[in-house]
């Protein structure tokens, strides 16, 4: 089983859920936003803050932007041009080291999605302890070359690509020296339909690619993520605000606090009950026997020297005694003793 370390946690699949609270650009270039949703992600239970690191020039062409054009996807209404809000979203490069220092003052991971080999120097310079790259950029051979051999594990989500380009993606990461790596299965829509997001990808990149998967989401609301979970999803990526009602692109699919913490809380609780495959019952289980199964008792007064027949046994609790199932083993046994109605046959009862 492949796994990939970040820090000194160990990820599989099936592992305990490393939990992503995906800020994006949902900081709104406000600083002050950016830490109290820290804050709140460490608060409760993200083990990661992510944000995305592009600049006005390193992820949109002029045509685009001569174009005017808004990502008006959602019913939400944005202010101005692509262009200024681009402007104001970004994350400077003083921030990035601003941000990191102040994650590891509130111990919880940081890193940042790159778009540009420029952010990828900035992210080593923050000593990211993983690389994630979108997934537009499945398809990005000179960023993947860039951050292959960089030493860190490489996170790609699968976004829009089909099992071929997912294929070329992972090998071309692999034989440029990447050598820890984990996928994210995602729908690229916000949110997408729940008949699009076909959790069962996961269950078949797991066989098809022996990696960590993991499961980066776009819908409204946790049961999907946690969903994810009980397929062995290891880590999973979720957009994450304080106030869905913000300004900003993502706002309004990301998790809030209070859905945060179901997913952090209720993640762990999913994956520690998969347990294993193998069939055990428990210690508790073994001590409820003697409470909740039955025992073999005379339904009648029976006397001495009584031969047993099948009408004169029933089986109720306490499970103390003779197991019903060994019932065949005492017909035609005759009684040593008298035996009161409604009370427990004993083997010792018999010659």
């Amino acid at each position: 089983m492949k796994k990939i370390k970040i820090k000194n946690k160990e990820i599989y699949n099936f592992s305990t859920p490393y939990v992503i609270a995906e800020i994006g650009a949902n900081h709104n270039g406000d600083m002050v936003l950016a830490k109290t949703m820290i804050d709140s992600a460490k608060a409760n239970g993200a083990d990661c803050v992510k944000f995305q690191s592009w600049s006005p020039s390193s992820l949109i062409a002029k045509e685009e932007y001569d174009r005017n054009q808004k990502y008006d996807d959602s019913p939400k209404k944005h202010f101005g041009s692509l262009k200024e809000m681009v402007e104001k979203y970004y994350l400077r490069e003083e921030q990035h080291y601003e941000l990191k220092e102040y994650c590891d003052s509130q111990k919880i991971d940081f890193c940042s999605t790159p778009f540009s080999e420029y952010e990828v120097d900035i992210l080593l310079k923050c000593d990211v302890p993983f690389f994630k790259i979108a997934s537009m950029d499945i398809n990005n051979i000179q960023l993947l070359n860039y951050v292959a051999d960089k030493d860190r594990p490489v996170i790609l989500s699968t976004g829009m690509a089909t099992l071929g380009e997912i294929d070329n993606a992972v090998n071309f990461l692999s034989k440029n020296g990447c050598k820890e790596m984990a996928l994210l299965h995602c729908i690229s829509i916000y949110p997408p339909l729940f008949e699009d997001i076909n959790l069962n990808n996961i269950l078949m990149l797991q066989k098809a690619f022996g990696l960590p998967i993991g499961f980066s989401d776009h819908s409204i609301g946790f049961s999907i993520p946690l969903a994810s979970i009980a397929l062995g999803a290891c880590i999973i990526e979720k957009h994450y605000t304080t106030d869905k009602n913000l300004p900003g692109w993502d706002h309004e699919i990301s998790a809030d606090p209070g859905e945060l913490l179901v997913i952090c809380r209720e993640g762990k609780n999913i994956n520690t009950s998969l347990g294993v495959y193998n069939r055990i019952v428990s210690k508790s289980e073994q001590e409820k026997k003697a409470k909740f199964r039955r025992s073999i008792v005379v339904n009648k007064n029976l006397a001495a020297g009584h031969i047993l027949t099948e009408k004169d046994l029933t089986s109720k609790r306490p499970g103390t005694g003779i197991s019903p199932d060994l019932v065949s083993a005492l017909i035609g046994r005759s009684l040593i003793a008298d035996k009161e109605n409604d009370t427990l046959l004993k083997w010792t009862d018999l010659k």
